[in-house]
């Protein structure tokens, strides 16, 4: 059973060390380069650990853990959402068997309000995870570039549809 579980200060080492190797993982989308410790540079890593409107979460299926998220309420569109989707992986060996999917509606569920999740456009299985799962809500759609996809919605009670997961 997927259930999420908040990264406490105790564990931050763990986030950092899977964080690396998904920043590593994004390197095919994206040009970031390593530091000379072999390390790619977040900027906002340590404000997951002292900003209370940044949340951190593990992502386990029973109590294997399987991936992270990290979300935030900062915009990609200059809106102003409740929250935004920075990162989101699931382990590669754990891919392709529903987890993701589980873990996004989780994390919705979890949170109502207005969201932001954005992806990059060759990134097929991002792609196709949010917009299935983001579908229930109609979102709007908007290119950031030929590159990247913004998906703006609301989960707030009332505002999504019944079909079922």
């Amino acid at each position: 059973m997927i259930r999420l579980k908040e990264v406490k200060q105790e564990e931050r080492n763990l986030l950092w060390n899977i964080h690396q190797k998904y920043l590593y993982e994004m390197t095919s989308y994206y040009p970031d380069k390593m530091d000379t410790n072999g390390n790619y540079h977040y900027g906002y890593f340590d404000a997951y650990f002292t900003e209370r409107e940044r949340k951190a979460l593990f992502i386990f299926n029973d109590d294997l853990l399987i991936g992270f998220a990290m979300l935030n309420p900062y915009s990609y569109l200059n809106h102003k959402p409740d929250l935004v989707i920075a990162e989101f992986t699931i382990f590669p060996s754990y891919r392709g068997r529903h987890y993701a999917e589980d873990a996004a509606w989780l994390i919705l569920d979890a949170f109502p309000g207005r969201w932001e999740i954005k992806f990059h456009e060759n990134n097929i299985g991002a792609k196709k995870l949010w917009e299935m799962v983001t579908r229930r809500y109609n979102p709007t759609v908007y290119r950031l570039s030929d590159y990247e996809t913004v998906l703006e919605f609301s989960n707030q009670p009332g505002c999504l549809y019944e079909e079922n997961r």
